[in-house]
């Protein structure tokens, strides 16, 4: 039996594109000997000091409270618990187009049996250590020009390798999705791979 191994995503909750590769890689999961663990970064770190339009200022502005909230639960329940968090925010934000704010920490957090009082990490200061370091150990690997999603994972000699993305939309599904992860990975393990990229003529597709 092939043993499983461990890959890590590196997540911000408010962004799409990062929650259509999350759902991807639970798909990977189910056709290939790899187990899916899930980390916080922050948009709202990435883009601090950064001349930004309006629109999305305001919203790096919201966007410290649910990955604080995410801290949070990671400090007082575990990995599982923040991999649980995540599906639980994404589909009320994503799916649900609820609001940031209280009232979306809270039931999400009610959603997976998690104390709803947990939201009020949105509004403190307290986790923004931990969340600085765990923003660091995912975008370290992969330099500061690219923001969700980061993943690590083995390569195919075994040797770790980071990258940003992939940037997919809507998710492969069953063995599409593991022959797109078998790509991802041959890509990334290839010395002096930088950079494959098109435009974009798809919105997100939360299929």
């Amino acid at each position: 039996m092939t043993e499983r191994v461990a890959v890590d995503m590196w997540f911000d909750p408010i962004c799409p594109w990062a929650w259509i590769t999350s759902r991807w890689l639970l798909e990977v999961e189910q056709v290939r000997e790899v187990t899916i663990r899930y980390h916080v970064m922050s948009l709202s770190v990435l883009n601090e000091g950064r001349d930004l339009p309006e629109q999305y200022r305001e919203l790096m502005d919201n966007g410290w409270g649910p990955v604080r909230v995410c801290i949070a639960v990671e400090q007082a329940h575990g990995p599982d618990a923040v991999r649980q968090l995540y599906t639980a925010l994404g589909t009320r934000i994503h799916l649900g187009k609820e609001q940031l704010g209280p009232e979306l920490f809270a039931a999400a957090l009610t959603d997976v049996g998690l104390d709803p009082a947990l939201a009020a990490a949105a509004e403190s200061t307290e986790y923004d250590e931990a969340l600085r370091a765990s923003h660091e150990a995912g975008m370290r690997p992969v330099g500061q020009d690219v923001g969700t999603p980061v993943i690590h994972a083995p390569g195919p000699d075994g040797t770790p390798v980071a990258f940003f993305g992939p940037v997919i939309t809507p998710r492969p599904k069953g063995e599409a999705a593991g022959r797109l992860w078998d790509g991802v990975l041959l890509v990334a393990g290839t010395p002096g791979f930088y950079e494959l990229k098109r435009t974009r003529d798809l919105g997100p597709i939360f299929d």
